[in-house]
């Protein structure tokens, strides 16, 4: 059923907001439906449903999406779309004591519009904002029901087994890896000798290490994995490199951006900072391949996956996507049940078989934590993964949610973005 102003139910109920955050992913479109077809089922509970045009941003300006207003079919395809279908930002909010004028110009605009939910879909900083709103609301005397909903690709949340996002991120690196692998052995005795591929993860290492899924170790590629969990060693990295040449013909090296010296400094700090105060990091793949031409004279390849390896829907975890459907899903029901302040998480009930369910954490034992690659995980010598950490990964990435194709391509929606009326007299003047 499409549903239209028309044909809305007319008794009194609090509207919802829905906002995406900071990078995307393959499957945050899934958690989107989830929310969706949750809020959608309990029409007699929820009245409209918006999403703030470029996540929180959107919010903050009052440019509001009416979510109702896209068609069945589109609402339907946003569970095998990639990227943030209705916009995201990276825009961190400060603290409330230091930009009061932030949050409750956010409440402004949910008063405005009757929002009794929020639904945030992000990571780190995002489960912190949706934590502030929900304390702001209650200050303020605005009944306001906030919920986080899991998204990253970097897998850093805690409290959960995983964060929805990781293990599409982590098939398409481990398939990635185990192709390049074949075509660099296939030509080393002549050409490439060593093949190096950067990934995302600034301070925890899974993307990573979810490329030791290729091989089985020894022989088999990745044959060097650079974990940020493990300070970078320039001559133990060489030494290990040479081996592996000498013994196998070639070497695959998988690298993790935030790879860093024992002294914290990044490899590959471009010595400018992002809009949430982070290092900003580029080239640790190139930095890394030159280093091993000047040293050991070696031809190399390198490649770098960057939004290639977040945007691959058409190579997704059927795990990682019906779990990004339920975090949305469960936030719905949460909501309804009052819990505020409060975040779906993955419960891993058993790895072999794997089996998983949905519990909750607060918002406040979640908020600006990261969660790292555990030591034994991480081979004794910091270049490969342990069978324990394969153990974990591998029912991450497994099965296969293939996209509708048309025409040789995957055939993905976009949203018209009807927009919601304001109903503010004053504009937010947005500080980037």
């Amino acid at each position: 059923m499409s549903y239209s102003p028309a044909n809305m139910p007319k008794t009194a109920k609090k509207n919802a907001l829905y906002a995406q955050s900071g990078g995307v992913s393959a499957v945050i479109n899934a958690s989107a439906a989830g929310v969706i077809d949750a809020c959608r089922k309990h029409a007699s509970r929820i009245g409209r449903l918006y999403a703030g045009r470029d996540g929180i941003v959107g919010a903050l300006t009052e440019d509001l999406i009416d979510v109702y207003r896209e068609s069945p079919a589109t609402l339907r395809g946003l569970r095998h779309t990639p990227s943030g279908a209705f916009g995201s930002a990276r825009f961190k909010l400060k603290g409330i004591e230091q930009n009061r004028a932030e949050y409750e110009r956010l409440i402004e605009v949910f008063r405005a519009h009757d929002i009794g939910y929020f639904f945030y879909n992000g990571g780190n900083d995002s489960m912190d904002t949706a934590l502030k709103l929900s304390q702001i609301g209650s200050q303020m005397g605005y009944p306001l029901v906030c919920v986080g909903v899991p998204k990253t690709v970097d897998n850093d949340l805690p409290l959960t087994d995983c964060c929805p996002g990781f293990g599409s991120v982590a098939k398409y690196v481990a398939v990635s890896t185990r192709e390049a692998a074949l075509d660099v052995a296939s030509m080393a005795r002549t050409s490439t000798k060593v093949f190096v591929l950067e990934v995302m993860g600034r301070h925890a290492g899974w993307i990573a290490a979810a490329g030791g899924l290729a091989g089985r170790g020894g022989a088999e590629p990745p044959h060097v994995i650079l974990f940020p969990e493990i300070p970078f060693e320039q001559q133990r990295f060489l030494d290990r490199v040479k081996q592996c040449v000498t013994d196998y013909g070639y070497c695959v090296i998988v690298v993790s951006e935030g790879a860093h010296y024992a002294d914290g400094r990044f490899l590959a700090d471009a010595g400018t900072k992002d809009a949430f105060g982070h290092t900003q990091l580029g080239g640790v793949g190139p930095l890394v391949a030159n280093m091993v031409r000047e040293h050991l004279g070696y031809k190399y390849h390198w490649a770098v996956a960057d939004y290639l390896q977040r945007a691959a829907r058409h190579i997704a975890s059927k795990v990682d996507v019906q779990q990004a459907y339920a975090v949305g899903k469960a936030a719905v029901g949460f909501a309804l049940e009052g819990r505020n302040a409060v975040m779906p998480a993955i419960v891993r009930k058993s790895s072999k078989p794997y089996r998983w369910a949905i519990g909750a954490v607060p918002l406040e034992k979640v908020a600006n934590v990261e969660k790292k690659v555990p030591r034994e995980f991480i081979t004794p010598d910091g270049f490969g993964i342990t069978d324990a950490c394969r153990r974990y990964l591998a029912p991450l990435i497994a099965g296969e949610d293939y996209p509708p194709y048309k025409d040789g391509l995957p055939a993905y929606v976009r949203v018209k973005g009807v927009p919601v009326k304001r109903r503010l007299a004053s504009e937010y003047k947005l500080k980037v």
